[in-house]
């Protein structure tokens, strides 16, 4: 069966080109000679599972040779096997999960496809060692992937996917794209996306613990007060049952009280800001208050602010008494 070569060079996580290298089928003995670490997909139409797994083969290996066939010597003769071969071996590379009783599943009852048992062994590698941010990348994207791809679709968001939209990278009956070279500009695509997910991920474990020292150091427990704008609301949800606002600079320089939700995701608030507040801004805000530099209050009371960290202290003191 014919297949086609495509070479992929990383410089770093985020050096992410491509280019096709060959366009016309090569022999069993070139596939022999070569000397760089070998990875072996399936041809044909591709999906966000194979194309992802690719992606994530790029951090682990600075220079390979992809090969997309469904002939099985020279899948066998691959350093690295996907979503084809029938056999799921991470020890040997090879991670397929077509064959009877598949790969497994998570605790969550998402089974295992191609992208999630790579990931399974390579994610906190290509994460820098830390198995906390592999794990947020598996749960945020990772178990997405796989579920579309083996048809667990409970509890997976209805509208455009990102596996979709993968899929959409496949030329249409229209086209003459050689669908390797569009697997080619899938992966560049998914390589992206990989990399904001997993940079995504280690800023959420960075900043849940600048959170949870702030709560730890909180004057008082009603009132957290973090000294740059860290993602928050998570954390001092989980960890604090005290908490009723959080004080934060802005990217602009001024700073804003806002109020902490009952539960993640959640527009209901533990202790709304006062009443009074609400949708006032500038002169009007600061008649009110008695702050001469308070600045604006959201109209559903959930955030406000001032131009000092002083006068945001004060109104939060105000709200507490409110």
């Amino acid at each position: 069966m014919p297949f086609f070569l495509a070479s992929y060079k990383v410089r770093d996580l985020l050096s992410l080109c491509t280019t096709h290298t060959a366009t016309t089928p090569l022999s069993k003995t070139v596939l022999k000679q070569m000397n760089k670490t070998t990875i072996a997909t399936h041809n044909g139409n591709f999906h966000a599972d194979d194309v992802f797994s690719v992606a994530a083969m790029k951090y682990i290996f600075p220079t390979f040779e992809l090969v997309r066939t469904r002939d099985l010597e020279l899948i066998n003769k691959a350093d690295v096997v996907i979503d084809v071969g029938g056999i799921y071996d991470p020890e040997t590379n090879r991670f397929d999960h077509h064959q009877r009783g598949g790969a497994g599943e998570r605790e969550n009852g998402i089974p295992y496809s191609s992208f999630g048992i790579i990931w399974k062994k390579y994610g906190a590698q290509i994460c820098g060692g830390n198995q906390d941010i592999a794990n947020a990348v598996d749960g945020g994207l990772v178990s997405t992937i796989d579920a579309v791809d083996c048809g667990h679709v409970q509890g997976v968001q209805e509208g455009i996917s990102l596996s979709q939209t993968i899929g959409m990278f496949n030329p249409t009956w229209e086209e003459d794209n050689h669908v390797d070279a569009c697997f080619d500009e899938a992966v560049v695509f998914a390589s992206r996306v990989l990399a904001r997910f997993v940079a995504a991920a280690s800023g959420g474990i960075s900043a849940k613990a600048i959170v949870a020292k702030a709560i730890e150091n909180a004057e008082d427990p009603r009132v957290i007060v973090l000294e740059q704008y860290t993602p928050w609301k998570k954390t001092v949800v989980n960890l604090s049952e005290q908490a009723l606002y959080v004080v934060y600079p802005a990217q602009t320089g001024e700073w804003r009280i806002q109020t902490v939700p009952t539960e993640h995701g959640s527009f209901e608030n533990r202790k709304p800001l006062p009443a009074s507040w609400a949708g006032l801004s500038d002169a009007a805000l600061q008649e009110v208050t008695g702050i001469d530099d308070a600045m604006v209050c959201h109209n559903g009371l959930s955030i406000a602010g001032s131009r000092s960290f002083a006068s945001t202290m004060k109104m939060a003191a105000m709200a507490l008494e409110a």
